[in-house]
């Protein structure tokens, strides 16, 4: 086993009748690792079980939620590239699936930038408060990749066209816009304040009226999913396979910009 894999990189504490998830993986940037995406699924598992929550707060240590995948882990040299973005994708499905099916409300606190996949564990919680430091990115078009499993938790939460402006620019939003766009529930001064009134709102909710409204508001997106599921882990295991990629996450790696970037206006 790894140091990494060693290490808790979600943490887990029941407060004020909600399980707080915490990702803390600050060495890089709380980044979807196949050890942390491992160890969200056991949380959100646990979670469900845990009589003493009624909401799962997802939130997350330093100034990052989650800076998508792990382009480092993605980068080694551990059998068939190809072989090996199917599978992590496949694990990032399950965790996508897990909460979107969990049986209580997810509640994402984003008090920091959220990039890639990490936009789709906010598109996948129910609700998703964020502070004024907040900023978001789909950045996989920058890289040559495609937003393949996100995009359909995506498109269930943001307007058609907003949608495409930042899966084909991979520009960088507020907080602001985010919640114009409809990726927010609420853009808030204070995100431990909203999420606590949130989390309150749920105390004289019965758990089972939760878990089948839930159902409800879930299923057309977890039908798709499933439908889909092994379609988009093909077409993300084809790109890691093409030069463009290649030299994308060099570049993302070297903090250089990659030979397709021009300056010219």
């Amino acid at each position: 086993m790894s140091a990494v894999e060693d290490q808790t990189l979600v943490h887990y504490e029941v407060h004020g009748g909600a399980a707080r998830l915490t990702l803390d993986s600050q060495h890089n940037r709380n980044a979807l690792s196949t050890p942390l995406i491992e160890q969200l699924h056991a949380a959100l598992d646990r979670a469900a079980g845990d009589d003493t929550a009624r909401v799962v707060v997802l939130g997350h240590a330093g100034g990052t939620f989650c800076a998508g995948a792990d382009l480092s882990e993605a980068s080694a040299n551990q059998g068939s590239p190809e072989e090996q973005a199917a599978e992590r994708t496949r694990i990032f499905l399950g965790v996508l699936s897990a909460i979107l099916s969990h049986p209580k409300p997810v509640i994402a606190a984003v008090d920091g930038h959220v990039r890639a996949g990490g936009m789709g564990l906010v598109s996948a919680c129910d609700f998703a408060i964020a502070g004024p430091s907040s900023s978001f990115a789909l950045t996989e078009v920058r890289l040559g990749l495609a937003a393949a499993m996100i995009s359909v938790p995506l498109a269930a939460r943001v307007n058609s066209r907003d949608l495409a402006r930042a899966l084909l620019t991979g520009e960088k939003f507020d907080s602001g816009h985010a919640l114009r766009i409809g990726l927010l529930s609420d853009s808030v001064e204070d995100v431990q304040g909203a999420v606590g009134e949130l989390v309150a709102a749920f105390r004289p909710c019965s758990p089972q009226g939760l878990e089948e409204n839930k159902a409800l508001l879930a299923a057309p997106v977890l039908a798709e999913l499933e439908a889909r599921g092994e379609e988009l882990a093909g077409v993300t295991a084809r790109l890691f396979t093409t030069p463009e990629v290649a030299e994308g996450m060099t570049a993302f790696l070297e903090r250089r910009q990659p030979s397709w970037a021009t300056d010219t206006e």
